[in-house]
């Protein structure tokens, strides 16, 4: 089973996340902001990470910034999720290494998509 860190300060958009990942055969974890994300990611590096731009503490491009300059061997793939939808936001999150980018408000059908076109289903 792939596993997948949902990372977002919303508790209702990592409920939603949860649900819809689980049924589609993914271990969920969770964090709160990009510094726990990265305490998580150290302990176990998840297959995916679906990650919020604006939270508290650490943002997501700071998260995926030092998550993509770390040494480790393993590094997932990332797909940002978030409300920030101009070209600008875009641009920085793939330069830093985002693999996809989503916006929200998202569905089944938006993950099954962008999960499928970066080979995770």
């Amino acid at each position: 089973m792939k596993s997948c860190l949902v990372v977002d300060d919303s508790k209702v958009i990592r409920k939603v996340a949860r649900r819809i990942l689980e049924e589609l055969q993914f271990q969920i974890d969770e964090a709160v902001d990009g510094r726990d994300a990265l305490e998580r990611c150290r302990a176990a590096m998840p297959d995916v990470v679906l990650l919020d731009w604006n939270m508290p503490v650490m943002n997501g491009l700071d998260f995926l910034k030092h998550l993509r300059g770390s040494d480790s061997a393993k590094q997932p793939i990332v797909v940002f999720c978030t409300t920030e939808n101009d070209m600008a936001h875009i641009r920085a999150a793939i330069d830093a290494g985002a693999n996809e980018y989503i916006m929200k408000p998202f569905d089944r059908e938006i993950i099954e998509a962008k999960f499928s076109q970066v080979g995770l289903l």
